[in-house]
């Protein structure tokens, strides 16, 4: 019998790596002054849990997010396509800081692209 295919979430280095990621990916966001106003006021640490169980599960890792829709976290908001674009980018980068591979990278973008619709909300 072959092995199965490891998902994405055990290629980029399961919960440690993500972990970690989100962390930076954070402390990249909040240091930003075009995206921080989005974060103010914001309990960090239950957000960076939220954040991980919901990685975790968008990379076919544990299914271990509960939290709110995307449509409905994000709701009145206000989030641009440009502050969109930014965190997304923020978020690639934590990963090339915790040294995941570019392939895989690129496979996170795809996946992250396909949530624009449930996040933004002014163009």
């Amino acid at each position: 019998m072959s092995e199965s295919p490891r998902s994405i979430f055990e290629q980029v280095g399961g919960n440690d790596v993500v972990k970690t990621a989100v962390t930076v990916f954070y402390n990249r966001v909040t240091d930003d002054e075009s995206l921080n106003q989005w974060f103010e006021g914001v309990d960090l640490s239950r957000l960076r849990a939220h954040q991980r169980a919901f990685l975790a599960a968008a990379l076919d890792g544990p299914q271990l997010f509960a939290g709110r829709d995307l449509t409905e976290a994000h709701a009145g908001m206000a989030i641009t396509d440009d502050a969109f674009d930014a965190i997304v980018e923020h978020l690639l980068t934590a990963l090339r800081d915790v040294d995941v591979a570019e392939p895989l990278i690129g496979e996170v973008a795809g996946r992250l692209e396909t949530l624009r619709g449930e996040v933004v909300s002014s163009h």
